[in-house]
């Protein structure tokens, strides 16, 4: 089980409990899975945050008793998605989804798709939003390790494409 923030003296410390080293991630994957605990993972970017993301990470947290979020490294992310993104770092990113109570542990990638990663962890259930369906880029790779998918529908008018918009029609 992830750490309480009563036993860390910082938010730091804290949020760094709750990282997984991409080189680390079997060894942790293998542990929880000897303690009987079933794996949720959802995968993205979530530069940003915003409450369609919360909305997403929780109900990715109800679908398993751990639930491991991977981010896209800022070099995958400007690969995919362009060069003057993402707006807040990898570290900046993983701090602020580790202080997540709902949020088990933290990870990222450097590819543009969380594919080896997927295959590495082998979840008991990937959560994926509405946009990308039953038929996105992850399914092959979940269903090959014995999971399954469980799809999130999207809040209509909350994404971070959106929000960047609002936020330049303020400035």
């Amino acid at each position: 089980m992830s750490p309480s923030p009563n036993t860390k003296s910082s938010f730091l410390e804290y949020s760094g409990s709750k990282l997984i080293a991409p080189d680390a991630l079997e060894e942790t994957v293998a542990a929880l899975r000897k303690e009987g605990k079933t794996i949720a993972t959802i995968n993205g970017s979530f530069d940003l945050l915003h409450p369609g993301h919360l909305h997403m990470l929780y109900e990715a947290s109800l679908q398993a008793d751990v639930l491991i979020v991977a981010l896209n490294s800022d070099a995958s992310i400007k690969k995919y998605k362009s060069a003057k993104r993402p707006i807040l770092t990898l570290e900046l990113r993983l701090q602020m989804m580790s202080a997540l109570g709902f949020v088990t542990y933290v990870t990222f990638f450097e590819e543009t798709d969380p594919i080896a990663l997927l295959t590495k962890i082998r979840p008991d259930v990937h959560v994926n939003g509405s946009e990308y369906g039953e038929n996105c880029i992850e399914a092959e790779a979940v269903k090959a390790g014995g999971g399954r998918l469980h799809i999130v529908k999207l809040i209509d008018g909350l994404s971070t494409t959106q929000l960047i918009q609002k936020i330049l029609t303020c400035v």
